[in-house]
């Protein structure tokens, strides 16, 4: 097969269109700041218009299109969930979260789990987060790799690498102001890109009649897999929500109203943008392949499950004119590359300021943090593309991206957010684990896990669990967060067990330095310091105007004490300026007599 040259050209026209807006987007930041959070949220300067862009390119960039186009052609249409799923979970993730957590001005996700639950437990919730977006960043290198081996007719290891190379070197330029800018262009490709190339295919001599075809491509439901088609519905919809690629627009969003309104809109966007794939789906179905110019392994077979994963390049560059696969693949590649920076640099900032700054380095400088992030970017293109090249099937790294999202941090996520008075660390790390052992004990095939628990409807001759056991394991994981906090605070407040045995210091054994004074106003956090409280806008800090009550070693600790804790060893250490506490329960005084030795 001979390189399409025009494709190879058309690849990189548009890469370099993408670089140039990256670029230029890179300068609207303010000259002179140097400010980890400015560069994560673009100093929450998103308006409406790239907002939506950037919302609905969340979601829709090489995965989702050539995922879509995979399923309907492997297993139809009614199989085909993530793009009626992720377009449910944004508006899900508006109603219940969006409008909340930009009131709150925080930076990430999170953020409201470590308030609540501590740096630490923070960094444990971060294990999921991050094999989320290596997941989600593996399926769109895979789909940019298939993309790039159809063009250039070279070895998919080979694209992988290469995409690889080209995501990680474009995330380091300008943070989400390169992303939300790029995000138009990508949007922009994707829809004349593919509407392009739909009428030439529909039209090749090759392709049958796609309308009369429909119990091909439409596929069905068997009576026996409709509990495990719920699991997966479920799966998407809510495990769609509690990414940081989506709350970094949110929270970057001018206001709490706003990032709900994008929320929406990106929902319909997310819809409107599957046609495209959903068509091409069907015609590669209908497609007699040995009549085109792929070269067939036999007479009868053509398209074999190593080529499912390219049925949308393969389309392009098959059945329609080389002028018009110059743009199409050069447009999907370059669609791909924009969506692979996001999902990158969403995990980046996450390690970088919930678990380098508040865990490790609470001192650490804002150039210092930037360059954590810029090295963790390297890292996690790094395990993207390990996976990328393990697992063959894009939309199969879609479903595992939110699998341990849905599981363990979609239930804490929601009661941190809406009922922080019902929960504590000791329910937190019991769900955590609860969620993850039921989940990891169902097995997992598709990266050669076995299922040490066969639920009932096992399927015993494929190895399929048929039971909704993903589900099974979010309620488990939400009731045990229920109950262990329940019982942690009746066990320590009813005086069944002395204060030193609160050995996480999270109910009753609290440090004496750390007073509660009623609950901050929306948009206000709280930092407590040695019987007073100081309130200051969460806004604030990353707009350069820290209070300098809150500033180690400023002219007014003398006035105001720097905030303290006691560690579980007994000693006193300075907290992180600006850092989030959480308040202890506010306890009766006679709850309080009772807690006392």
């Amino acid at each position: 097969m001979a390189i399409n040259i025009g494709g190879v050209i058309a690849i990189v026209i548009f890469y370099l269109l993408i670089l140039a807006v990256g670029i230029w987007a890179a300068k609207k930041k303010p000259e002179g700041e140097d400010d980890a959070d400015d560069v994560m949220l673009a100093g929450r300067s998103i308006g409406v218009f790239v907002g939506i862009f950037t919302m609905t390119a969340t979601w829709v960039g090489g995965g989702y299109i050539n995922g879509t186009a995979e399923a309907v052609y492997d297993t139809g249409l009614v199989w085909c969930q993530a793009p009626f799923g992720y377009a449910m979970s944004l508006i899900f993730g508006g109603v219940l979260f969006a409008n909340k957590m930009r009131s709150q001005g925080y930076v990430t996700m999170l953020d409201p789990l470590q308030d609540k639950f501590g740096e630490r437990m923070g960094g444990l919730l971060f294990l999921p987060a991050l094999c989320g977006e290596v997941f989600w960043s593996a399926a769109i290198l895979g789909a940019l790799g298939a993309t790039l081996s159809v063009v250039l007719n070279i070895d998919n290891t080979i694209a992988v690498i290469l995409s690889a190379c080209i995501a990680v070197f474009y995330t380091l330029f300008g943070g989400l102001y390169s992303v939300a800018y790029t995000d138009v262009i990508q949007l922009i490709c994707i829809f004349i890109g593919l509407w392009l190339c739909i009428p030439f295919a529909w039209n090749h001599s090759a392709v049958g009649d796609v309308v009369n075809m429909e119990d091909d491509w439409i596929g069905e439901v068997p009576s026996d897999q409709y509990w495990m088609y719920l699991d997966y519905c479920l799966l998407l919809v809510f495990g769609g929500i509690p990414w940081q690629v989506y709350f970094q627009r949110v929270l970057s969003s001018k206001s709490g109203h706003k990032a709900q309104l994008l929320s929406y809109v990106a929902a319909f966007g997310c819809l409107i943008m599957a046609v495209p794939p959903v068509m091409i789906g069907a015609i590669a179905k209908a497609t007699s392949w040995n009549e085109t110019g792929f070269e067939c392994e036999s007479p009868d077979t053509c398209i074999t499950s190593e080529h499912t994963a390219m049925i949308l390049p393969l389309v392009i560059q098959y059945l329609t004119p080389s002028f018009v696969s110059f743009i199409g693949l050069g447009a999907i590649s370059a669609a791909v590359m924009s969506s692979a920076d996001s999902s990158v640099l969403s995990a980046a900032s996450m390690f970088s300021r919930n678990i380098w700054k508040l865990i490790f380095r609470q001192n650490a400088s804002e150039t210092e943090v930037i360059w954590v992030m810029k090295v963790a970017i390297f890292i996690v293109g790094f395990l993207a593309t390990t996976l990328a090249l393990t697992i063959p099937s894009i939309y199969g790294l879609w479903y595992l991206s939110s699998d341990l999202v849905y599981v363990i941090l979609f239930p804490q996520l929601l009661m941190v957010v809406h009922f922080k008075n019902h929960c504590n660390l000791y329910g937190s790390l019991g769900a955590y684990i609860v969620g993850l052992l039921v989940r990891v004990l169902g097995g997992e095939q598709m990266i050669g896990i076995p299922p040490l628990i066969k639920y009932p409807l096992f399927d015993e001759e494929s190895g399929t669990q048929l039971f909704p056991f993903r589900t099974l394991a979010m309620i488990l994981s939400g009731s045990t967060l229920v109950f262990f906090s329940w019982f942690s605070n009746w066990v320590f407040f009813s005086g069944r067990l002395a204060p030193k045995y609160d050995f996480l210091r999270c109910v009753v054994n609290i440090p004496e330095d750390v007073q509660t004074v009623g609950d901050p106003h929306e948009g206000e956090m709280t930092v407590m310091a040695c019987h007073s409280v100081v309130k200051y806008n969460a806004t604030d800090e990353m707009n350069g105007r820290v209070n300098p009550a809150l500033s180690l070693g400023s002219d007014s600790d003398e006035d105001i004490p720097a905030p303290t804790t006691a560690t579980p060893d007994g000693k006193v250490k300075k907290r992180l300026v600006g850092e989030i506490i959480s308040p202890p329960p506010i306890t009766s005084p006679k709850k309080q007599d009772q807690t006392k030795l």
